[in-house]
């Protein structure tokens, strides 16, 4: 039995990375901040938007754990990691996906509060993650495990085709 920790698994990659897996044979728990996106992804007879299908794909449906979890509060990351242990009593993969885009605009332009909100969960939601994953991973039987840092992006233009983001420099 190999376990993962999937983030972000309510959408997107974080919801075809976790259902790939399940279809693979892993018990996966599914970390995100919206619990009836992850409900969704859970469910082992039917495909999902934008998916393609198959029976052969399917899974049992307590090969998923759907937990609730902000990665940016260290007791919810911590509670995340409790639950796996509960259920399966060891990790072998984390997949860190949970993020968010910055806002699209010159680093003057932006607020403190969203760029803390950035930072929160794409810097310390992953740190939070891994910190406790290794934790397990290193407390286990066989020790070790992997984990993965998904990052991403997805620069925005304005109609001339500059970037917009807070990573271009200003002209």
């Amino acid at each position: 039995m190999s376990v993962a920790v999937v983030t972000g698994a309510g959408s997107g990659l974080g919801r075809t990375i976790a259902r790939a897996l399940l279809g693979a044979g892993w018990q996966v728990a599914l970390a995100g901040r919206r619990e009836e996106l992850l409900a969704e992804t859970a469910k082992p007879d039917e495909a999902v938007a934008g998916e393609s299908w198959s029976a052969e794909e399917s899974w049992p449906a307590e090969a998923a754990l759907v937990v609730p979890a902000d990665v940016t509060s260290a007791p919810s990351v911590a509670a995340l990691f409790d639950a796996v242990r509960d259920r399966w009593g060891r990790l072998d993969l984390l997949v860190n996906n949970a993020g968010l885009f910055g806002p699209a605009a010159q680093p003057d332009e932006i607020d403190l509060a969203d760029w803390q909100r950035v930072v929160d969960t794409n810097l310390t939601g992953a740190f939070l993650c891994a910190q406790h994953a290794v934790r397990m991973m290193k407390a286990q039987d066989p020790r070790g495990g992997r984990i993965i840092n998904n990052g991403s992006i997805s620069p925005s233009a304005s109609p001339a085709g500059r970037s917009t983001s807070a990573t271009r420099r200003p002209n």
